[in-house]
């Protein structure tokens, strides 16, 4: 059937998405290592380059399609804002919580203001499975992230929370973007240009507050391409392929599966191995993940499909 088949192959691309997105900080560590690069302005080249390289590939292969409508050009835009928006507020929470914090405020927050927008909007019907999805994943994140550092100052504290709880949302428009679909807009032309305009702004706002300038190696610029390539033009081409046939919330939490990569890939890498109570968070965060992927027929079905995606 060919309803069940894109249904299926639309999980597949989200599951895609959540995996590569979590091998960006064992690419980030390394190439800090070798070149000395802050995470901020990091952050910035990972989506400039992932959106340089997914332009030579449309050029490359003459599937290049510029958007030519305004709906399209305020969605370049807008997926322009919000990329870069997460990475400024998301590495600048680092800075105040930590990153386990930051990464459970904003991973936490995103599938719950998701499903509060769905759900308000009549595409996504909040059923007992789903919400069971969403409680194992938000116990999963408190038990893998841990406790906050010790001491952390109230203000601190505050203004860490609030920089992730923006990127929570940046991450959120991102998804209700990609869950309504727009057919002058191509997903691989227009990711490009917005990850090109919005790697600017990230570096314009990182020239502010320290040098963005960084040691280069062969290594390192092995680490900037890969940084670039895998955890940004594979992993949001992915996912906006996948929100095709899924909802905003099926796909936010299905990238649950980025701090389950990201910690297998720090304890390969790194020999940072799980404590016992981390990977009990590590195996619900699967759980729900498998919850949500059995229960992804509480989406509201589309009455058309949408043109085929030009990868």
């Amino acid at each position: 059937m060919p309803g069940v088949t894109h249904h299926r192959t639309g999980l597949g691309w989200l599951v895609l998405a959540g995996v590569t997105w979590g091998t960006s900080g064992t690419l980030g560590v390394l190439l800090r290592g070798e070149s000395g690069l802050s995470l901020l302005p990091a952050g910035g080249y990972r989506i400039l380059v992932g959106g340089l390289l997914i332009l030579a590939f449309v050029l490359l292969t003459r599937r290049l399609r510029m958007p030519r409508t305004t709906s399209a050009w305020r969605r370049v835009a807008g997926l322009g804002l919000a990329s870069g928006l997460y990475q400024i507020t998301f590495f600048s929470s680092i800075g105040y919580i930590g990153i386990a914090v930051t990464a459970l405020v904003t991973i936490g927050s995103t599938p719950i203001m998701v499903l509060a927008i769905e759900t308000l909007t009549g595409r996504v019907k909040l059923t007992g499975r789903l919400a069971l999805a969403l409680a194992a994943a938000l116990v999963g994140l408190v038990l893998l992230a841990g406790s906050p550092p010790a001491g952390l100052p109230v203000r601190d504290a505050l203004i860490g929370a609030t920089l992730s709880l923006v990127a929570g949302a940046s991450f959120a428009a991102i998804s209700l973007l990609g869950a309504n679909p727009d057919p002058d807009f191509d997903d691989a032309t227009g990711t490009g240009l917005a990850f090109v305009g919005g790697g600017i702004v990230v570096l314009a706002v990182a020239a502010l507050f320290g040098p963005i300038g960084f040691t280069v190696t062969p290594l390192a610029i092995l680490w900037v391409v890969l940084l670039g390539l895998v955890p940004s033009a594979v992993a949001y081409l992915s996912y906006l392929r996948g929100l095709r046939t899924q909802s905003g919330t099926i796909g936010s939490l299905v990238a649950l599966l980025e701090p389950v990569t990201a910690t297998t890939l720090a304890a390969l890498v790194f020999a940072e191995w799980l404590t016992p109570l981390a990977a009990l968070g590590a195996a619900l965060l699967l759980a729900a993940v498998v919850l949500t992927t059995l229960g992804s027929g509480t989406s509201v079905p589309r009455d058309t499909m949408e043109p085929e995606l030009h990868p």
